[in-house]
């Protein structure tokens, strides 16, 4: 591998954790079409395997979770590159299990960091999240402006920052976190308490019915396409070394509030009620809008996929 000067990724040994998730399948699809030979490690609690059903030979599976250190141990055996996207996720699922998000994502996340530094790992780029802002109230949001945690999963990714930035300064590790805002596109699941609004949105509208919109709507999000998300992480794992040891934002570079993506989605699919309004959940930020001088000038990140580009992309991956 030769980060900051490109990768030739033909047959460079790569590990996506959550690899059958949401961002992992496409994620483990861009190193594919690379050429990469590609390792997945998932315990399928939110992955699912027919997110990976098209895969051919070229990518080898492994079940199993972050939890245990054996299976981590494996997982990193002989790969190069880590992308590591196992996660409990959802502010709401937090809320009613911390303990279980914060193991997952802590204990979890350190598990893995030591057995990519026990492997030879040469880069590790790993998942945070704009929820790191918590109770921040700038916009846009700026890496180093945070403030406290409003959710055990806030918590625990700014867990999984501090982390990394002990073992790049304790071991010389190599690790890049990407900072997602609100990122959506086809695959991310609608079923279940802890859906995301977007595949929630689309699942209601396509089935005629009300989208649920938890506040007055005019709460704001910046939505990230996941293609460009793949792409920050490609472009993370080719940066320079002056690049690592931090966590950089990616973003959409605009925001939206959720009483407009209802009416975009329901126009979208041409059908759906309109909205209903329950009380504002625990956890949930007001406003959210990455900066990303950081991203651009770092990792050379620029979002290239529209809010309505993206969410046609999403409708039409739905069958719409």
């Amino acid at each position: 591998m030769s980060a900051g000067r490109g990768i030739d990724w033909r047959a460079l040994p790569v590990l996506v954790t959550g690899g059958y998730g949401f961002i992992g399948s496409h994620l483990v699809d861009a190193l594919v079409a690379r050429g990469a030979r590609v390792r997945v490690l998932d315990d399928l609690s939110t992955g699912r395997r027919e997110n990976l059903a098209h895969a051919g030979p070229q990518v080898e599976r492994l079940e199993g979770t972050i939890l245990d250190r054996p299976t981590c141990e494996r997982a990193c055996r002989g790969v190069a590159l880590v992308f590591h996207q196992a996660a409990l996720g959802s502010v709401p699922r937090s809320l009613a299990q911390p303990a279980r998000t914060i193991a997952v994502n802590v204990l979890g996340t350190a598990n893995l960091f030591e057995a990519a530094r026990d492997a030879g790992v040469e880069r590790v780029v790993y998942a945070s999240s704009s929820s790191v802002y918590g109770d921040a109230t700038a916009l846009p949001r700026v890496e180093g402006e945070e403030g406290e945690a409003l959710s055990p999963y806030a918590l625990s990714k700014q867990m999984g920052e501090s982390l990394a930035a002990v073992f790049g300064h304790a071991y010389g590790m190599e690790l890049i976190g990407l900072r997602y805002f609100n990122v959506y596109g086809p695959r991310q699941r609608e079923d279940g308490p802890y859906a995301a609004v977007v595949p929630r949105f689309f699942d209601a509208c396509a089935r005629g019915a009300a989208p649920r919109i938890f506040g007055d709507g005019e709460q704001s999000r910046d939505f990230t396409f996941v293609g460009d998300a793949v792409r920050a992480n490609l472009l993370a794992a080719a940066a320079p070394p002056a690049a690592c040891g931090r966590a950089y934002n990616v973003g959409g570079g605009d925001r939206t509030t959720i009483a407009r993506l209802a009416r975009l989605i329901r126009r979208l699919v041409g059908k759906g009620e309109e909205p209903v309004y329950e009380p504002p959940r625990p956890g949930d930020v007001r406003h959210s809008l990455a900066d990303l001088r950081a991203a651009g000038a770092m990792l050379d990140y620029r979002p290239q996929v529209a809010l309505a580009d993206g969410l046609a992309a999403t409708w039409r991956a739905w069958g719409g």
